[in-house]
């Protein structure tokens, strides 16, 4: 090798990407107006997608039914009349320890801003008498500003608030309450009429798809993906979400936290959402485990026993019954919830997974949207 050879610099290779910056810019602009519309159209996009969720959780049953030659309708009519019977019930029963639990709120709020303000006063090193001394030498410095202010011909302005009104708060309840009803009713009747409806939506999509019959059959494969993975993973859910509910219950009672019950049912239904359930459960119960025992070590025990039952079942018991369905990447569960949290709220947070499950199956059967599967899948 010659001297020219080794001062040579080696050559560069360029990796050529068939990018189009153009084709790119569109489809960013086309996807940030999507998102706009999601979240202008929420207040008709949440009550659709809860509606059809809710169908596609509850057809095996209405299938079943029709098969024992009960009509679709009447079947769905006698599902969701029992479905809001048992809800309504639970709710009547438990109505007196639920209200407990939330008057006691506010009381373990105050106690744990107490005990803070304690901890930070020994922190600081201060007795009582020098905190007394520091709110004198504050009163007096505030008096002589005042002083000083008056002699110089100032004008001294007070803000009054204006006085509570409680008729305000009682409007502007009666508003959100008047509006969440209204939105159940819209997905109760959009639940009802899909599961009445059958098929026929179905069919109309096959036939939508085009004369070509490679269309229709990626359509039908398109659709039986999508179904039964909805159904798959509600069925998962609701199963975790139980068996959740049930163990954090009894371990409640075992360690005597007070409605032990009304706990496990906020168990169960914390666990529909997606990592912020279980946090807001495990904070929630810890600071009323320290209202009671007035103790921060049973505070710790009991948000631990939380964590572990919530580990156990996301880490372990769900994964293992999804094994035989096609698993979502963890990463893209975690930012697709967040994202859906933020444009539609709490319904957002309830409807990403499967929003994400239905894009994920419909983007492995469309060749130009492969990568968008790729990126979701385990």
């Amino acid at each position: 090798m010659t001297n020219d050879d080794a001062e040579t610099p080696p050559e560069k290779l360029h990796l050529q990407l068939p990018v189009n910056v153009r084709s790119a810019s569109l489809a960013m602009l086309a996807m940030l107006a999507g998102v706009y519309a999601m979240q202008w159209a929420s207040a008709v996009l949440i009550p659709l997608a809860l509606g059809l969720t809710f169908s596609v959780a509850l057809s095996p049953i209405i299938n079943r039914l029709q098969r024992w030659r009960v009509p679709r309708a009447l079947g769905a009519a006698l599902l969701l009349a029992s479905l809001l019977g048992s809800l309504g019930w639970t709710a009547y029963a438990f109505s007196a320890d639920a209200s407990a639990l939330l008057e006691s709120l506010p009381a373990a709020t105050q106690k744990v801003r107490e005990a803070v303000q304690d901890a930070r006063r020994h922190k600081v090193g201060g007795s009582a008498i020098d905190q007394v001394q520091r709110a004198a030498t504050q009163l007096e410095q505030v008096a002589q500003d005042g002083n000083k202010a008056a002699a110089l011909g100032v004008t001294r302005v007070r803000i009054e608030r204006p006085p509570f009104d409680i008729k305000d708060y009682l409007w502007s309840g009666t508003i959100g309450l008047v509006t969440l009803t209204g939105q159940a009713a819209v997905v109760l009747f959009i639940t009802f009429f899909l599961l009445a409806s059958g098929d026929t939506f179905r069919r109309k999509l096959v036939r939508i798809a085009g004369p070509n019959f490679a269309r229709r059959r990626i359509t039908v494969q398109a659709l039986d993906e999508i179904t039964q993975q909805v159904e798959r993973y509600l069925l998962v859910q609701v199963f975790t979400s139980v068996l959740v509910g049930v163990v954090v219950g009894m371990s409640f009672w075992a360690i005597g936290i007070e409605h032990a019950v009304v706990w496990g049912l906020v168990a169960f239904g914390l666990d529909f959402i997606p990592y912020i359930g279980p946090m807001a459960l495990a904070a929630t119960s810890a600071l009323v485990a320290f209202l009671q025992f007035g103790n921060i070590d049973m505070a710790v025990i009991v948000a631990g026993v939380v964590v572990l039952i919530v580990t156990l079942s996301g880490q372990l018991l769900t994964p293992w019954l999804n094994s035989r369905a096609s698993r979502m990447n963890a990463v893209a569960v975690f930012v697709g919830v967040l994202a859906f949290g933020w444009l539609w709220g709490i319904w957002g947070l309830l409807l990403g997974v499967p929003v994400l499950t239905t894009v994920k199956a419909i983007c492995d059967r469309v060749d130009d949207l492969n990568p968008i599967g790729e990126l979701l899948g385990n």
